[in-house]
């Protein structure tokens, strides 16, 4: 599997655990911790799918899935919006997310959303 994800999450054991699973998936992962670092690797780089926390110490995931997916450049990117606060219709609808997990959530659960976002 050569399918790149990044993780936008502030919480240093989340992402790492997310991160981790992920790999251990077999998928290629990077990471940022804020929505600053997020977007200067997407100048760089496109990813297949986003996984993107709504509270971030500099900014909104909300925000910052609705101007993905309102760029002509990303608006094809895969993205789940994962938030312990978040109504999950209001998320997706206000976002136009792909996806929604509510934290916290089962390992197993994420890699299942992550798979039918991402169909081997």
């Amino acid at each position: 599997m050569d399918k790149l994800i990044h993780v936008v999450e502030d919480d240093d054991d989340i992402r790492f655990i997310v991160e981790y699973i992920l790999i251990e998936s077999g998928y290629r992962v990077e990471s940022s911790a804020t929505a600053k670092e997020f977007s200067a690797y997407m100048t760089h780089l496109r990813p297949d799918l986003i996984l993107l926390d709504v509270m971030l110490p500099d900014g909104n995931g909300i925000e910052l899935c609705r101007n993905l997916k309102s760029d002509i450049e990303t608006h094809e990117i895969k993205i789940i919006i994962m938030s312990a606060h978040a109504a999950e219709k209001a998320v997706l609808e206000e976002a136009c997310a792909d996806d929604f997990i509510s934290k916290p959530f089962d390992l197993d659960y994420l890699i299942d959303h992550v798979k039918k976002i991402l169909p081997a």
